[in-house]
Order: structure tokens, then C-alpha cells, then sequence
């Protein structure tokens, strides 16, 4: 496993994968805070397409990822993280709309939990998701970093980018 470190508006972030995919973004701070396992090798070149896509998103001319990616998890959460990916930039959605769009309407708070343990935030847009009273709910990397996020796709919300 590679892994390399990026700065951001919203802290350093942890990229790892592999020689195929993107595997993990870990945050600074929150639940999603994570360190390179001792048998990780730091390889920044590994992460050059993904850190370059990542300094276009945070400088709000990148709204959407093209990056290889290897999503982990149950055959249901994968489902949850493919539907996160359809969520448009600059726009949010509830726990219950992707419970919906998935056809399992009574599952939200399994959505919730599969939302909340996505291993690529950012690229994998989990931050798009609020609660269904608009309110901002849990987020991997605390929710000072989610309110950025989703201020800077408000301040950038434009068409014809990427």
C-alpha cells in the first residue's frame, strides 16, 4: 500500500491505494483521521493524478473526479457510495432520498451507517448528504470540514467545468 500526505483548505489529507486504485482519503481530524499502516510506503508520484484533480476541486475548477477507485465494503454499502457519486456538485441530498433511489426507503439509517464509513470522502462526495431537515448531520472529518466543503461548492457552483 502507497500513501502520501496533501495540504487542503480544510487540513492534510492522507491519500493511499495501490499501483491501480485510490483506496482511502483520511481527514485531520474527526472520525475518518487516519495514519499509514508501518508496512505502507510513502510514494507521492503514486498520487499525482489524484492530488492534482484534488488541488482543482479545492480551487473550484474541478467538479467532478476521474480517478481510479476501489470501494470497499458490503455489496449494499458499495451500492450507497455508487449512488453518492451521482449527487451533483454544488448540490445536496438527504439519507432518505439515496434510501429511496437505491429502492430500500426503509433502510435510511443503514444508508447513514454505509455513508459514514465511506473510505474516499471528497471524490466519494458523502459530504453532499444532510439531514432531511436540512441540518448538517455526522461527518468523517468534523463538521467544520463538511461546512467548508460544501461552502466552497456553493462559491463555485458553475456549469462547464470539469
Amino acid at each position: 500500500m502507497y500513501y502520501c500526505y496533501i495540504d487542503s483548505p480544510i487540513g492534510e489529507l492522507l491519500l493511499a491505494g495501490d499501483d491501480e486504485a485510490l483506496t482511502m482519503i483520511g481527514f485531520p481530524e474527526g472520525k475518518m483521521r487516519r495514519k499509514p499502516a508501518s508496512d505502507w510506503v510513502e510514494n507521492k508520484q503514486a498520487f499525482a493524478e489524484a492530488s492534482r484533480q484534488l488541488k482543482e476541486y479545492f480551487a473550484g475548477e474541478r467538479h467532478e473526479f476521474d480517478l481510479p477507485l476501489r470501494l470497499d465494503g458490503t455489496e449494499f454499502q458499495i451500492l450507497v457510495l455508487e449512488e453518492l457519486q451521482r449527487i451533483p456538485y454544488g448540490e445536496t441530498t438527504s439519507y432518505g432520498d439515496i434510501a429511496s433511489r437505491i429502492g430500500r426507503p426503509k433502510a435510511v439509517r443503514a444508508v447513514g451507517a454505509a455513508n459514514g464509513r465511506n473510505p474516499i470522502p471528497i471524490v466519494v462526495p458523502c459530504h453532499r448528504v444532510i439531514g432531511s431537515s436540512g441540518s448538517l448531520t455526522g461527518f468523517g472529518g468534523g463538521l467544520d470540514a463538511k461546512r467548508a466543503l460544501l461552502q466552497l461548492e456553493a462559491e463555485h457552483n458553475r456549469s462547464g467545468l470539469l
